[in-house]
Order: C-alpha cells, then sequence, then structure tokens
C-alpha cells in the first residue's frame, strides 16, 4: 500500500515554487520523521546534504542535535530529545518540548521521510539561487557601483552557484525593531489623562501607568464581572499584566499613583466592616461560652440526664457554628505572598489582586520558598476553575470562580528567570500574562516636569474609587454580553488569529500564548466598557468599539509579548554572538574583512572571552542561523590535540557600509 502524507503525491518530482508554510511543514515532516522511525536518519542526513538547510533556525536546532545523538549511537526519541535540547541551553529557543510533538504531528508516516527531505533540499536551492540572484540584482541596481565589478559578482555568483556552495540568506538572531508605544487613545478619557499626566511628571514611558491602570481596574472588575462572547463563552476580567522596566526606572512612583485609590479604599472598607466584625465576633463568643458552660454542667453533674445534655449542647453548638463572622475586607495581596496562604486568601475572600512594583511574586513562584513550584493556584485563579485547599493545616472551604488579578513591573532579568521555571512555559503560566517591554527613558528625561494637574488626579481617584466599590458591592457575579457588532468584531479577531496560527507566520511559535488573545481582547474589552459607563448603563452590553478598542490593545501587547519571548528563550550565547557578528562586521586595519575565522581568533576578539570553550555556544548558534560554515579539518589519525575547526564568514558580513568593499 501506497503510504499517504498531507503535501503532494509521492513522485520524483519536486513542486517548483513551494509556498513557505508549505516548506516549514516539510521540515517539520522531516524531524518527525526522524523521531518516529530514528534508524531513517542516516537516509535523510545524505538527502539534507549540507548543514542550513533548513528555513526556520529552531528546526536547525532541532536537527544538529538529533543527528549529534545518533552520531554518538544514542537512542533518539522525543523524551531523549528534550532532554538533549535542555542540556543545550536550547528547549526554550526552539519553542520547548511541545513543539518536538507538534512535529511528530505533522508527520502521518515516517515512510515518506525521503520525499519530505527532497522538499526541504529542494527549497534550500533555491532559496540560494534566489539570493545570489537578489544580491547581484541589487548590486546592478546601485547607479555608482563600477560595471566591472558587477560583472565580477555577477560571474562569481555563477561560479558559486554551479559548485552548489552558494550562502542563503543568515537568519537574523532575533533582534526586535523599536517596540510601539502603548495606544493611550484607546483607553477611557479619564484614565488617559491620568496615565499620560503620571509618564510626563514621572519622564517614564505611558506603557507602564496604562498597564497598571488596567490592573487598577481588573482589581475592582475581575471575579466581579464577567463578559459572555456567546452561550457557553464567558471570560472573568481579570488580567495578568507585567511591564519589564531596568532599575532607575521610577517604577515605585509610577506605581503609588497608579494603585494609591485602591488602597484608600481598602482601608475605608476595612473601617466601615470593622463594627460588623466586633458585633459578630461577640455574638459568636457568647455562643461558644454558652456551648462552654453547658459542657462544665454535664462535667460536673455526672448523675443528670445525659441525653437531655446532650441535646442541649449539641443545639447550642451548632447555633454558634451558624453565626457567620466576616472577613476583613480585602482588595489586594502583598506582592510576595505564598502559593499557599493565597489559596487560603482567595477561598475566603474569591476576588484578590497582586500587585507590586517589583518581581517578588516571580520569585515566589519560581519556588524560593519550596522544593518546586506550585504553579496550581495561579492557573486556576486566571481562568476561574475551582479552587480546594486541601493542603492547609486546617480545613477551608473550596472556593467557585476564584479571580486574581496580577500587575508587577519587574526588571526585564526576572522574566528570563520565570521563563526557565520548570513547567512555567508547557502548564501555561507564561501563556495568562501580557507583557510590556518600553524601552527606558533614562539618559533622556526632562529634569523639570509638569506637576499631575490637581483635577486629573482628583478624577482618576474618585471615578476608580467609584467603580471598585460600586461591583464590590454585587451581591453575586454579573454577566454583561456582547452586543450583535461586538460579537461580529470578536469573530473578526478570531479569523485573523488563526492565520497568524499557520507555520511561518508571527504568532506560530507562541501558540500558547496566542491562544488566549481573543480571550484576554474581550476582557479588557469589559474593563474599558465599565470605565466608559460607570455613572450610567454598564450593565448593557458591549458595544463593538470597545472590542476594537481593546483590540488596538492588544495588538500592542502582542508585539511586546513576541520581544518577551525571545528575551525569555535568550540565554548567554545570544549576546556572545552578537558580539562576534559586529566583530565580524568591522574591516581590520587594512581595510579588508575576515572571511576565515578560528574559535581562538573570536576568542581574542573581545575581552568577555577567556577561552575557546567560552565562545563554542555563539559560533554554534552563529553557525545554525547561517552566518557562518564550519569546515571539519580531516583528522589526524593521531593521539593529541586535533586540529581546530575554520570557519567560513557569510558574504554579507565581509562587506563595507557602501556596498563595496569586500572578499
Amino acid at each position: 500500500m501506497t503510504a499517504q502524507h498531507d503535501l503532494a503525491p509521492v513522485s520524483n518530482v519536486i513542486p517548483f515554487n513551494p509556498e513557505p508554510a508549505e516548506v516549514i511543514t516539510a521540515e517539520q515532516a522531516v524531524i518527525g520523521a526522524a523521531l518516529l522511525d530514528p534508524t531513517r536518519i542516516p537516509a535523510l542526513a545524505e538527502i539534507l546534504g549540507s548543514p542550513g538547510v533548513f528555513h526556520r533556525p529552531a528546526h536547525e536546532t532541532i536537527w544538529r542535535t538529533i543527528t549529534r545523538m545518533a552520531g554518538a549511537g544514542q537512542p533518539i526519541d522525543p523524551l531523549l530529545l528534550t532532554g538533549a535540547l535542555r542540556a543545550g541551553g536550547d528547549l526554550n529557543r526552539v519553542g520547548g518540548a511541545a513543539y518536538l510533538h507538534t512535529c511528530v504531528e505533522a508527520t502521518p508516516t515516517a515512510a515518506n521521510g525521503d520525499y519530505y527531505a527532497e522538499l526541504v533540499r529542494a527549497a534550500a536551492e533555491r532559496r540560494r539561487i534566489s539570493n545570489a540572484a537578489g544580491r547581484v540584482a541589487h548590486l546592478a541596481g546601485d547607479g555608482h557601483a563600477n560595471l566591472a565589478d558587477i560583472r565580477s559578482a555577477a560571474l562569481a555568483a555563477l561560479q558559486e552557484l554551479a559548485s552548489g556552495d552558494a550562502w542563503a540568506e543568515p537568519t537574523p538572531l532575533g533582534a526586535h525593531a523599536q517596540l510601539p508605544p502603548f495606544p493611550t487613545h484607546a483607553l477611557p478619557g479619564w484614565v488617559r489623562e491620568q496615565v499620560e499626566a503620571v509618564a510626563e511628571f514621572t519622564q517614564t514611558p505611558a506603557d507602564m501607568a496604562a498597564t497598571m491602570a488596567l490592573a487598577a481596574l481588573a482589581t475592582g472588575a475581575g471575579g466581579r464581572v464577567h463578559v459572555q462572547i456567546r452561550p457557553g463563552w464567558s471570560e472573568q476580567t481579570n488580567l495578568f499584566l507585567v511591564c519589564a522596566m531596568p532599575p532607575a526606572s521610577r517604577k515605585s512612583d509610577v506605581f503609588a499613583f497608579m494603585t494609591a485609590p485602591i488602597y484608600q479604599l481598602e482601608d475605608e472598607l476595612k473601617q466601615e466592616a470593622k463594627s460588623r466584625i466586633i458585633e459578630a465576633e461577640t455574638e459568636k463568643e457568647a455562643a461558644e461560652a454558652e456551648v462552654e458552660a453547658l459542657m462544665a454542667q454535664a462535667r460536673k453533674n455526672p448523675d443528670a440526664d445525659r441525653a437531655y445534655l446532650v441535646t442541649e449542647i449539641a443545639s447550642a453548638r451548632m447555633l454558634a457554628e451558624q453565626i457567620h463572622v466576616p472577613p476583613t475586607p480585602r482588595l489586594t495581596v502583598s506582592g510576595d505572598i505564598t502559593p499557599e496562604p493565597l489559596s487560603h486568601q482567595l477561598s475566603v475572600h474569591r476576588c484578590l489582586a497582586a500587585l507590586s512594583p517589583e518581581g517578588d511574586l516571580f520569585d515566589i513562584i519560581a519556588g524560593r520558598y519550596s522544593a518546586k513550584p506550585n504553579l496550581g493556584v495561579f492557573l486556576k485563579a486566571h481562568k476561574g476553575e475551582r479552587l480546594q485547599t486541601d493542603r492547609m493545616t486546617r480545613e477551608q472551604p473550596t472556593m467557585d470562580k476564584p479571580a486574581l488579578t496580577i500587575g508587577v513591573t519587574p526588571q526585564p532579568a526576572v522574566l528570563q528567570e520565570l521563563g526557565s521555571v520548570q513547567g512555567a512555559r508547557d502548564r501555561g503560566l507564561l501563556a495568562r500574562f501580557l507583557y510590556a517591554l518600553p524601552a527606558s527613558n533614562v539618559g533622556y528625561r526632562k529634569i523639570r516636569t509638569t506637576p499631575i494637574p490637581e483635577q486629573v488626579a482628583n478624577r482618576y481617584d474618585g471615578r476608580l474609587s467609584q467603580l471598585i466599590r460600586t461591583l464590590v458591592d454585587l451581591p453575586e457575579p454579573v454577566t454583561v454580553p456582547l452586543d450583535a457588532a461586538a460579537d461580529l468584531a470578536v469573530e473578526r479577531l478570531q479569523e485573523q488569529l488563526e492565520y497568524q496560527l499557520r507555520p511561518d507566520e508571527p504568532l506560530a511559535h507562541i501558540k500558547d500564548w496566542a491562544g488566549k488573545l481573543v480571550g484576554h481582547t474581550v476582557r479588557i474589552a469589559g474593563l474599558l466598557h465599565l470605565a466608559d459607563h460607570i455613572n450610567s448603563g454598564w450593565g448593557k452590553p458591549v458595544p463593538a468599539d470597545c472590542v476594537d478598542r481593546a483590540a488596538e490593545i492588544a495588538a500592542y501587547y502582542t508585539t511586546h509579548t513576541l520581544a518577551v519571548f525571545d528575551l525569555i528563550a535568550a540565554d548567554p550565547a545570544t549576546d556572545d554572538a552578537h558580539a562576534i557578528l559586529q566583530w565580524l562586521q568591522r574591516p581590520r586595519q587594512d581595510g579588508t574583512f575576515r572571511t576565515l575565522i578560528k574559535a581562538h581568533d573570536a576568542v581574542a576578539s573581545s575581552r568577555r572571552f577567556k577561552k575557546v570553550a567560552d565562545v563554542e555556544p555563539a559560533l554554534s548558534l552563529l553557525e545554525q542561523h547561517g552566518f557562518l560554515r564550519a569546515d571539519q579539518p580531516p583528522t589526524t589519525g593521531q593521539r593529541g590535540r586535533q586540529p581546530a575547526t575554520t570557519y567560513r564568514v557569510h558574504p554579507s558580513l565581509c562587506t563595507a557600509p557602501d556596498g563595496l568593499g569586500g572578499l
């Protein structure tokens, strides 16, 4: 029986110009075939030929690890490959363990692995031809270029192609252009005014104040108001928000301006509840004292009617237990609360916010006080899943639909540490956050700035307090639906997102995060609707305008999240690779460029390197991205140190800034 696959009929004819998505699927299928049937790895490697044939660097990294394991005679399966990638520091960079299973699932059968490998190799050849032709065409279009140089470049490109030694365009190391600013115009007027005034006064990016403003709105609404998109699909309005900023960014000042009304209202609620709590405590203590008096009577009079006393004591005890002492009102918990106390507090209060200008909460999540991370309460309290607290030393109530809001402004390095936490990516914790990564204004700040206008601050404080108090007083959670136009707007967002999740599209490597993006957008839309109509009409359906504004905010967080996930996946090898690239792009004193290097040359290029072992991970990364090619020296067959590997440098790095310098 002929094996079937989902790309094209098996034949000796390779499609001329496969779409990038088809190439990515073929690359996944090659990896999947190797994992399904490791005996095919030598044949697949022979078809693929020289390194660098994969279009996606993550696939190149995975394939190199597979061939290295096979060459060492090691067994290969997804679990063992995961361990090898983790040991090499590459697991996060390639998309985590889940992505390996994605490759396996994309492979209907290992029997067609040769076909997929042919497709990958042919696509690589076409890219080489296209890139070589593009370089010549670019030079020919330069009116200042010498005609003899153009002919020489064209002949060299043809010779390079004829020899099969053409270079593919290198893949960038993940550097991002300047990230967009927060779209403050999408916020309600009274929130926008405060955000912009705080940003101006503190000379900080508006992103930080805006992110904390959303956290403040979610503190009031989260768990108390739900937004229904369609029957069977509702979202809570709590959010997990993080705005990463370096030290000396005035995070504490911004945090205080944006959250002060929350803490002030929390104090007011505590004062208002004090008399009720004292009264209930007194009533309960009196009832318990009556129980104790009856117990004392039973002890002193052993000859009394025992059945009568048992009935009286049981009745008194039931009455005492029925007296409810309300807890002291809370809107927030500290930023360094551990999972077990957080579970207890949520079981008592149900809706809480963990707000902090620092990243202590991430240290707690990472397991600062425990042998391993405890993520369960954070995962459940984002979605509103049933929360049980059986691990506490005393019995606590079970809570339905808990809602935790998180708003923190840690340093970027804290995010990298969070990315390395066991289970943070695989279990979906990282996917629950909306990330902002604005550039710091330090070094460019104005010295004398305009204070926050009093009317702006008063309006923000008053309306935020009114919003939170209105929602805290609700006896039960309220569900607000979308109107028909808003429903269609969400449907359009779903269609756009579905396309972006395809292979080789921008969000393909963060499907776990992007899969929650529409839900996050609806949550933001609900918060905007509440803030727009807090004085009247907030219970009416959410209009399309709020969805459109929320989508613009969500697009901002999407761009920043892509940068954050690159930051999380990055390791020291990436920074070292950037340093080596900068060195290769600088001409020597005689004006020529380096076309061949060895590891010890890279060591000598910077004081950051002390020995060859320091640069090997960076050189390997540059090779995987196509900036270098390793020419392995022949073995001498003798004992002792073998000849060092020589790396050829990509021609694009051996060119002067005006495009005419060179090889």
